[in-house]
């Protein structure tokens, strides 16, 4: 019985959720995975700031840059990295109303950039492929499964797309034929227009974390500036595809210096609520009304939403924050 029901629930969605058309911008959170599941509370914020998506992130594992063996689903994982415990968040955000971007991601090591994974034999990039499609396709199909509406089939991984490029191309076709709805991939923001398969999907994904000023609380006007030498770019290359550009992550820290180098979540230095509001500010401005432009995802959001940012917090979450009014508000204007 339990299987007929989430199957149930499947068709369901698949049926009221895969067309995108119903939102003129996505607005989206990016859900942290934890030990337990969701609980109907925690979307209580998500649900206040006005977000209409979230991304549910389920990890796989790597030991370091060069190794095969992949793991993912295991039973050491915590329930938010694992299929069962991403079907039951999936269940909960879609009973209220929200929708579902499915992302899954690789952790390296001690938490080495995915761009830089280079195998050292072909032996060893087909055993590399054969488990990230044995991970990915397990995924899509709890996704199709589940009404999911959007599947990202990869993030940040620079030099497998390059070096694997045809891999990339039977994968996405493995994924269509037992996955409905729509697929993206994340590539980092320096190297997103290298990506050969974009024309294979039905989004460009960028992870939008541009390096716009060094200043240590910046301006408005000189992010919006700043943004001129990235804007007219993104903006080419979806007119040349005739495909809209989706941020499947932007955010920045609430610290000096927050738009020098967005990514760096090591970055030091003082908490600094107004940096993090202006960037975010500029980068709503810049993007949020544009026609070529389908939304994002803020990186990132906590579950337990009670015992997450505040005042005195550097890291990218808005919550309890000067800025999660801002996404209030414009997540409430372009629903």
């Amino acid at each position: 019985m339990k299987y007929l029901i989430v199957f149930s629930l499947g068709l369901f969605f698949s049926c009221q959720s895969q067309d995108l058309s119903h939102s003129q911008v996505i607005n989206g959170v990016s859900l942290v995975s934890e030990k337990t599941v969701m609980q109907k509370v925690d979307l209580d914020p998500i649900l206040a700031v006005n977000a209409e998506w979230c991304a549910v992130i389920p990890f796989s594992f790597m030991e370091n840059l060069s190794d095969p063996g992949l793991k993912f689903n295991a039973k050491w994982q915590w329930k938010g990295e694992r299929l069962d415990g991403c079907e039951e968040n999936i269940q909960l955000i879609h009973a209220q109303g929200l929708h579902v971007m499915v992302k899954p991601q690789i952790w390296i090591g001690r938490g080495e950039f995915t761009g830089k994974i280079q195998m050292k034999s072909e032996e060893d990039w087909i055993l590399f492929e054969e488990n990230y499609s044995k991970y990915i396709l397990a995924f899509a199909t709890m996704a199709e499964e589940n009404g999911v509406e959007l599947f990202c089939i990869g993030t940040e991984m620079k030099r497998v797309v390059m070096e694997r490029a045809s891999y990339w191309s039977s994968l996405i076709s493995e994924i269509r034929k037992i996955y409905s709805g729509k697929l993206t991939y994340a590539e980092n923001w320096d190297c997103y227009a290298e990506v050969p398969f974009w024309a294979e999907l039905d989004f460009i994904g960028v992870d939008a974390y541009f390096p716009l000023v060094s200043d240590k609380t910046p301006s408005i006007p000189s992010l919006n500036n700043a943004w001129k030498k990235h804007f007219n770019g993104i903006k080419l290359l979806s007119e040349d595809l005739q495909k809209k550009v989706l941020f499947t992550e932007f955010g920045y820290r609430s610290v000096d210096h927050c738009a020098k180098s967005p990514w760096d979540y090591g970055k030091k230095g003082e908490v600094n609520q107004l940096a993090q509001f202006n960037a975010l500010s500029s980068l709503f401005e810049q993007f949020w009304d544009k026609d070529f432009f389908a939304g994002g995802f803020l990186w990132k959001w906590h579950p337990d939403h009670r015992q997450s940012g505040g005042e005195e917090n550097k890291m990218f979450t808005v919550q309890r924050k000067k800025s999660a009014q801002l996404l209030k508000e414009i997540y409430g204007k372009s629903k």
